[in-house]
């Protein structure tokens, strides 16, 4: 398997495997093991320590939006707070997005039904911090195609990024280079001074 692979795999299998119990799923080890392993793969080369999961969602629920997420320690360990880079697989199933991202849930906690309001102020903010990265990372906002607290919130989080239709996931060559892309706009933040600056 390939990066472009396991994510060519998650945005066509997924609207089928979420008719079965995510539990033991073929889709749900690909997603936690598979595409993780594939990611690892490709920020080896990069040099520095990253945690990489995949979720696609928890306990018996599927996730309404999969993601695959690497988290610099030093920044976060979790998807709910700090700063991360994020693959996110909107519910359209044509593509996926290539995210640098604020943390959701505890934006929600601290900020309530302003969340979203609090993080693409903070996302603006942040892109302007970040604009030497803006033509190598040019997609300021994302849709993720269903509404709900959690992919609302992934969609206000984005910061930069880039989406990728169905048929640039078999540029291998590509995804790598865009990977080395969003890796250093991440370190970049964090040696701005990250969310706090």
């Amino acid at each position: 398997m390939t990066l472009g692979h396991a994510l060519r795999r998650i945005v066509e299998e997924y609207p089928l495997a979420r008719l079965d119990p995510p539990a033991g799923h073929p889709l749900a080890q690909v997603i936690r093991k598979g595409a993780a392993d594939e990611l690892r793969g490709a920020l080896a080369p990069l040099g520095g320590i990253y945690l990489v999961k995949g979720s696609p969602g928890r306990g018996t629920r599927w996730a309404a939006v999969p993601w695959l997420a690497a988290f610099d320690p030093a920044v976060t360990t979790s998807a709910t707070r700090g700063y991360y880079l994020v693959y996110l697989f909107p519910t359209h199933r044509e593509g996926v997005h290539l995210s640098l991202a604020q943390g959701t849930v505890a934006a929600i906690r601290e900020h309530g039904p302003r969340a979203g309001a609090h993080l693409r102020a903070s996302g603006a903010a942040l892109r302007a911090r970040l604009s030497d990265f803006s033509e190598a990372l040019p997609v300021a906002e994302i849709a993720l195609g269903t509404v709900g607290e959690l992919p609302e919130g992934y969609e206000a989080a984005h910061i930069m990024g880039l989406t990728y239709g169905l048929a640039d996931l078999a540029d291998e060559r590509r995804l790598w280079a865009d990977l080395a892309k969003g890796i250093a706009a991440y370190r970049a933040l964090r040696a701005r001074g990250g969310l706090a600056a």
